[in-house]
């Protein structure tokens, strides 16, 4: 019995792992709308390397890396999770106003590179080097440089 349940418990942690971080190269257009919107909106003039959807146990993700090495992350919805810009500030109109006005005033010469928001928060990564956190409500919650 005990040797039953052992190769049970192996099964299915193994269907576990290969059923888990499948990715699969898609093409833009297979992309949800709202993805294929953002993108013709924002990163209109970046060529796409490569977009994926990445499945997990009960969620799907997308991601789209540009030639330039941007990349943006989305959810199963469309919504984006995370812009990530290498070399340039995050594109106007993506950056919340009361993030950006934050950063303007107390950042001055620093650009937002990244921004990554979830259920909880927003999270910033400027040229200077500082992360900000803000809640939802656009309140700083934590800065780690």
């Amino acid at each position: 019995m005990k040797k039953v349940l052992i190769l049970l418990v192996c099964l299915f942690t193994w269907q576990t792992v290969a059923w888990a971080d499948n990715d699969k190269p898609i093409q833009v257009n297979q992309l949800p709308q709202q993805a294929q919107t953002f993108i013709k909106t924002y990163f209109a003039n970046n060529k796409v390397a490569m977009a994926k959807m990445e499945t997990d146990w009960l969620d799907k993700s997308y991601d789209v890396i540009f030639t330039n090495g941007d990349k943006l992350e989305f959810d199963k919805k469309g919504s984006w999770t995370e812009v990530n810009c290498k070399h340039s500030s995050i594109p106007a109109g993506v950056l919340p106003a009361a993030i950006q006005k934050y950063v303007s005033t107390n950042y001055p010469d620093a650009k937002v590179l990244k921004m990554e928001r979830d259920k909880h928060d927003y999270e910033v990564k400027l040229s200077n080097g500082w992360e900000i956190k803000f809640d939802l409500k656009f309140n700083v919650i934590d800065i780690d440089n």
